[in-house]
């Protein structure tokens, strides 16, 4: 990429969109392209193809998804299959015809097998039985990943598949029907906190491992990857290499909130996978590795939640 390339970034309102289009704007790129769900609706093949075929970017980063937490990946299992296969199909699809070489896809560490060997090799995919709870929206990821590849097979295309580990930070979803783990706790701490309640319920039993990568971060692997002209296809793991329980995630926001309280545990919730840390040998060969540290990440975090929330707080810091 070269700073006047036209870039499309899908899902530009997103956490991960958002921060990419803050990454590239930070290196200098001025020819980004977004547009609003509004005017575009990803879903529509129609409306894909005509939008591309007019606008013609030259790189695409693919970060539009329907995405959600444990609560909203088993209650809405047709909506998360449904709408991720139309969108990576319709993008990848179109981006093809209008002569797109080179597309960054977003997928996710759910991919992979639920009891598969830790850390997650990218060759592990395929190898094993997918999580129950958000297995549509696993299948889904499955798919874009398997588009990208028969496109580079069989058009000699360039479309690189990213798949981050939990993802946190500015413009994430604190609804706690629709959050994942960590924008819910960062609720429920700062709500338990206002309050003055003297505890506040956590799902499942605390147990679960898992690894959580800052959005910004994210971005910045992205980015390192479309820019590699070397790399031309392949599934790359995007995470920090280092994972916590459940439990242990909860005080560590506790201790950034200031909430003084205990957690409850609800051990008749699911647990989901019971570990999930990914393997990130490939981006640290490439020469790329994490930045910022979980606590420095939540604090980013919860000032930003703060931002939109209201409440008392600490200063937010800068955006790395």
């Amino acid at each position: 990429m070269n700073k006047y390339s036209k870039i499309f970034i899908a899902g530009h309102r997103g956490m991960v969109g958002s921060a990419i289009v803050r990454r590239l704007q930070r290196s200098g790129y001025e020819n980004l392209l977004t547009c609003a769900r509004s005017r575009l609706d990803l879903t529509n093949q129609a409306a894909v193809a005509q939008f591309l075929a007019g606008e013609k970017p030259e790189y695409i980063f693919l970060a539009a998804a329907k995405v959600g937490g444990i609560h909203a990946n088993d209650n809405y299992r047709a909506e998360f299959i449904y709408q991720n296969l139309m969108i990576e199909a319709n993008i990848i699809h179109a981006a093809w015809l209008a002569g797109v070489t080179r597309i960054l896809f977003l997928g996710s560490s759910c991919i992979y097998p639920r009891g598969c060997a830790q850390p997650i090799k990218e060759e592990y995919l395929l190898s094993g039985l997918l999580e129950p709870t958000n297995e549509p929206y696993a299948i889904a990821k499955i798919a874009g990943i398997k588009l990208c590849e028969s496109y580079n097979r069989q058009y000699g295309t360039q479309y690189v598949s990213a798949m981050p580990t939990n993802l946190y930070g500015p413009n994430d979803t604190y609804d706690l029907n629709n959050s994942h783990v960590l924008p819910a706790l960062i609720r429920k701490a700062h709500e338990a906190k206002e309050r003055g309640d003297a505890t506040y319920p956590v799902w499942g039993s605390g147990r679960p491992r898992r690894e959580f990568l800052y959005v910004d971060d994210m971005a910045d692997a992205c980015v390192f990857l479309m820019e590699r002209t070397d790399i031309r296809d392949g599934i790359f793991n995007i995470g920090t290499g280092e994972d916590s329980t459940i439990g242990e995630l909860a005080h560590t926001v506790n201790e950034v909130i200031g909430f003084k309280g205990s957690i409850v545990f609800d051990p008749t919730k699911p647990d989901g996978t019971p570990r999930k840390l990914l393997n990130v040998d490939r981006m640290i060969e490439l020469g790329w590795l994490a930045k910022t540290g979980l606590k420095e990440g939540i604090a980013k975090a919860y000032a930003d939640f703060l931002q939109v929330h209201g409440g008392s707080g600490p200063e937010r810091p800068p955006t790395s």
